[in-house]
């Protein structure tokens, strides 16, 4: 499969374009920062220089053409203001989207966050509480398409190596769960053909394979 990752230099989708290049697909990633073109070369993931805040579809087009699947993996990141976080997080993803419906690609899978569709506990920072309607209105967005969308919505990010084992459904109790594991978890469900769900997932006791398999 031809697949491209929006956000390619994130923890989360550099794992995924190295699973993915290693199952022998053709793995294309955008990123805004040309220097970060050797890590993504040494995943396997062919670099795109574009700032997504500052194209249009039409620019994204060309990218995005001939994929069997569109993957939006980007973020302001850690530091950014609550500004950054509605054209990276909201405005960018549906930009995203719409590039890949006028590009002819149906397959779009949204990386958004647990929490998204309940009021933050008070005293929640405001720039976090903007990142969440930020991912909840890209969330709202994307149901709106006559696409095969797929939300996935990981619960507390860690760094620790995946166990392969996961809690994976349209609801699950908030938890821990590895970006390894998260990045596996994107590449079976890519394998498989779950759409037009949004999907919880943590760390738990089934194994992945198993875990999507059960979505079918």
């Amino acid at each position: 499969m031809r697949i491209v990752i929006a956000g390619a230099h994130g923890q989360i989708a550099l794992r995924l374009g190295r699973l993915l290049d290693e199952a022998d697909h053709r793995v294309i990633g955008i990123v805004r920062n040309p220097m970060h073109g050797p890590d993504l070369a040494n995943a396997g993931i062919e670099t795109v220089v574009l700032d997504l805040e500052k194209v249009t579809a039409s620019q994204l087009v060309p990218v995005l053409r001939g994929a069997d699947v569109v993957i939006f993996a980007a973020g302001a990141g850690p530091g950014s203001g609550a500004e950054r976080k509605d054209t990276v997080d909201r405005a960018a993803a549906a930009l995203v989207a719409d590039a890949a419906q006028n590009a002819g690609v149906s397959r779009y899978i949204l990386i958004s966050a647990m929490g998204v569709d309940t009021e933050p506990p008070a005293g929640t920072d405001d720039v976090f509480r903007v990142y969440l309607q930020a991912k909840a209105a890209s969330e709202t967005d994307l149901k709106d398409r006559d696409m095969d969308w797929l939300i996935l919505r990981p619960g507390l990010l860690t760094n620790e190596d995946g166990v392969g084992r996961v809690e994976l459904a349209e609801s699950v109790p908030r938890g821990e769960i590895s970006r390894d594991d998260v990045a596996a978890v994107l590449a079976e469900l890519i394998a498989s053909d779950v759409s037009r769900v949004t999907l919880e997932l943590a760390g738990g006791d089934v194994p992945i394979a198993e875990a999507v398999a059960r979505l079918a």
